[in-house]
């Protein structure tokens, strides 16, 4: 009999001991195995990082490839300027050179006289009439060629022929030129149209425009 009781006290001990092991084994099992929700939870986190990472580098966003010109971001800002204009008077524009926003607003550069020769042609392109107040009131003819063209003052017309000019200032940004462009009312002084726009420097690069300021000669 004290075997009997022996032996039955074994097979239970035995068999407590495996069913608490395969608990152990189950649970062990299903902490192991991610649910879905572990899964969407871990994606995003990754996404937030990646999203995280190229905010912080977005200043420096330099693509290997690209097909935006000088030209498309100029086009942009003539059609901001023709959303905003505040008169419907017909108008003649002078286009003078973008100027460097320091403290003296006289220093431009290539980047600040292109822009003023695209806009020559953009604003006539909306059917705005612009007057080029570079031109002579005779044609220079000598051995290098024939002129119309020039910068000293006292070969220009002294006629003021446009009512208005547009011009802007250019300030160096991390990611590249900010340009504000405005056209001013030149008796009243009163800005009629504006502009707010940023020229990436891998834009500019691209198009070999040299930024530092345009030499007197």
């Amino acid at each position: 009999m004290t075997t009997l009781i022996k032996r039955i006290a074994f097979i239970s001990t035995s068999v407590a001991t495996l069913l608490l092991a395969g608990c152990n084994l189950f649970d062990g099992s299903a902490k192991a195995q991610p649910t879905q929700n572990d899964h969407l939870d871990q994606r995003i986190s990754q996404a937030e990082e990646k999203e995280g990472e190229a905010y912080q580098d977005s200043t420096q966003f330099t693509p290997l490839k690209h097909h935006k010109t000088l030209v498309n971001y100029v086009e942009q800002i003539a059609l901001d300027l023709v959303d905003t204009m505040l008169t419907d008077e017909d108008i003649s524009i002078g286009v003078a050179s973008f100027v460097d926003l320091d403290a003296h607003l006289n220093n431009s550069s290539q980047l600040g006289n292109q822009l003023s020769e695209s806009f020559i042609h953009q604003l006539q392109k909306f059917g705005y009439g612009v007057v080029d107040f570079k031109t002579t009131d005779h044609v220079l003819v000598n051995k290098r060629g024939d002129f119309v063209f020039s910068r000293d003052i006292e070969k220009l017309a002294r006629r003021h022929l446009a009512s208005h000019v547009l011009s802007g200032t250019l300030i160096y940004r991390g990611n590249g030129v900010e340009v504000n462009t405005r056209i001013i009312d030149v008796n009243s002084k009163r800005v009629v149209a504006s502009s707010q726009k940023i020229l990436p420097y891998f834009v500019l690069s691209n198009a070999d425009i040299n930024l530092q300021r345009a030499s007197v000669n």
